[in-house]
């Protein structure tokens, strides 16, 4: 596999309002886990449409493995402005990642007209890749179930893969992080 989309929730879907919060480093981690995986066997471009949430942590992990590994970012949102009524932290997040991108362009060169776009960058992102990484949770379905629906249409039809980071991934990485302090040991 050569190129992934990667998304999920966006971070109020996940109780989560600030960057800071301890649960976004450990989401990040996890993602780097899987992500740092897929390098390693191959992965040359990770394709994210800059959703708050999954999808920006994401880019910030890529830039991260740019120190260590060979991998691109791609960043495709679905029409221009898509940050411009989001909180001023997230924005800032946003347009440091698309300057940041090793290619960066609105799949619509034109402001938001409707869900259409929503559908249209999805079913894009699918067609660009081999495969796509869902931190999703079958029992929560939200904002993420949308992309899966055009991911499971293309698994149908080809040998495009689908992996998913789970609650209990993100519970594993946890627990791992935790055991792996000098003073888990002796409380």
């Amino acid at each position: 596999m050569k190129t992934m989309v990667v998304t999920g929730y966006k971070p109020m879907e996940l109780g989560i309002y600030k960057n800071d919060d301890q649960r976004v480093y450990y989401i990040k981690q996890a993602i780097q886990k899987k992500l740092t995986g897929l390098i390693e066997e191959g992965l040359e471009w990770v394709l994210i449409s800059g959703q708050m949430g999954v999808e920006l942590w994401t880019g910030e992990v890529v830039l991260d493995l740019k120190e260590h590994y060979d991998i691109q970012l791609g960043f495709l949102p679905p029409f221009t402005n898509q940050e411009e009524r989001w909180p001023e932290e997230v924005k800032l997040q946003y347009e440091e990642l698309t300057m940041m991108a090793d290619f960066f362009k609105p799949i619509y060169e034109k402001d938001y007209e409707g869900p259409f776009q929503f559908k249209a960058k999805d079913k894009f992102l699918v067609e660009h890749s081999d495969g796509a990484l869902l931190l999703y949770d079958e029992d929560t379905p939200g904002s993420p179930d949308f992309f899966r629906k055009e991911a499971i249409a293309a698994k149908e039809k080809t040998e495009y893969l689908l992996l998913y980071i789970t609650p209990i991934d993100l519970q594993e990485t946890v627990e791992e992080i935790e055991m792996s302090r000098p003073d888990f040991w002796s409380q």
